[in-house]
């Protein structure tokens, strides 16, 4: 058994205009959000094997947090080909973790994130920022993953918390 946490980065800050999209950094919310969305996966019982995320800041100050959060004490993969990235790409990255990684958080971008798990299970939403999809798949390799095997298992965000 396989479980693959796609991860939308937290949101972002657009108060700066004149910084490439790629240097964009977290916004109060997002600030906020990430360690929250953190404490809901240890509180959970979830720790990653492997942390693969897009070396985009916003992603990469959204994955450091919650793997801090986690207690994740491994290295973080930060992988340029996650950054506008293609479905097909995503799932050559994922199909590529070493199978000793039970547990994967793949952090990125939508809307190629969301086509993906479009792609193994059959969801719709939006993932907002900072959202998280959990999807198991019944093999035991990531070779092997795709949406015959996959299972949606749960959806969770931000904004389910607030009143």
């Amino acid at each position: 058994m396989k479980q693959l946490y796609i991860i939308r980065h937290a949101k972002s800050s657009w108060k700066n205009l004149s910084l490439d999209d790629f240097d964009r950094g977290l916004n109060k919310r997002g600030a906020l959000n990430a360690p929250f969305m953190g404490l809901k996966l240890k509180e959970a019982g979830v720790l990653p094997d492997i942390i693969i995320s897009s070396p985009a800041l916003r992603a990469k100050i959204t994955a450091k947090v919650i793997a801090k959060k986690t207690k994740y004490k491994k290295d973080i993969i930060f992988d340029k080909n996650i950054y506008e990235s293609t479905v097909n790409n995503l799932h050559k990255i994922v199909t590529s973790i070493d199978d000793k990684n039970n547990i994967a958080f793949l952090f990125g971008h939508n809307p190629t994130l969301n086509m993906l798990v479009e792609d193994y299970i059959d969801f719709y939403d939006n993932i907002p920022t900072c959202g998280i999809v959990k999807i198991e798949f019944n093999c035991n390799s990531w070779k092997e993953i795709n949406g015959s095997n996959a299972s949606f298992i749960s959806f969770d965000c931000p904004k389910r918390y607030k009143e």
